[in-house]
């Protein structure tokens, strides 16, 4: 019985999700709230700055490494850096490690997958190979929610497309990187892949679990907070 009420509730209750430039994405659900990839002070991005309970970095670079923009003044935020399995307070957290030569340099990009009341949630961080190992597809697992880092030194819209066309989520939220005039390009294509050309941005997405019954690479695109 309260596996089932949980079940209830969890399909009910709302996750509020908002984009605040670059790779950064903040998730809210009830009182708990994760962040993923917040810019440093040496970004030309620049992130709110809000109390996370679990922050996550993908990449060891000031676009991705912000953390105390984002960490709570009684320092409970747990701070995930890399590759592991981690958990905090009822939400479970994957990161799969990938190799790739990204600024020029060959780096370790953490991809993040994240289950919280029962809905999944994938952040790809700064990926730009359109390909996974087995095993990394095997460990990300089923995703309803996934974070595409779309332009710059990252993924290209056709990229993007067969990487999502692979993993399969109910929801595609691209994260634009770049300039301005190269990521809407980026952007648009995407959206032409796979999207609708009506599509337009919104501030912000609220979700329940039961939205995401019956949906499949559906694309949503959210306007950054701050760029």
């Amino acid at each position: 019985m309260e596996w089932t009420l949980y079940s209830f509730f969890a399909r009910i209750r709302p996750m509020i999700i908002t984009y605040n430039g670059m790779g950064c994405v903040k998730v809210t659900l009830g009182e708990r709230v994760l962040a993923f990839n917040p810019a440093s002070k040496d970004s030309k991005v620049k992130t709110p700055r809000f109390g996370a309970d679990v922050a996550m970095v993908s990449l060891n670079h000031p676009d991705y490494n912000g953390l105390s923009s984002v960490t709570k003044s009684d320092g409970t935020t747990l701070a995930i850096y890399g590759p592991g399995e981690y958990e905090s307070g009822g939400v479970y957290i994957k990161g799969i490690g990938v190799e790739e030569i990204i600024y020029g340099k060959k780096m370790i990009n953490t991809i993040y997958s994240v289950s919280l009341d029962e809905i999944n949630i994938c952040h790809l961080g700064a990926l730009n190979i359109s390909e996974l190992k087995s095993d990394a597809e095997e460990a990300i697992g089923n995703i309803d929610i996934l974070f595409v880092p779309l332009g710059g030194d990252l993924l290209d819209s056709s990229g993007a497309e067969k990487i999502i066309s692979t993993l399969e989520p109910k929801i595609v939220i691209p994260l634009y990187h770049g300039q301005k005039g190269e990521a809407k390009n980026q952007l648009d294509g995407l959206i032409k892949e796979i999207g609708d050309k009506n599509t337009k941005p919104i501030d912000k997405l609220v979700v329940k679990k039961k939205d995401l019954d019956g949906k499949d690479g559906e694309l949503i695109v959210l306007e950054p907070a701050l760029s």
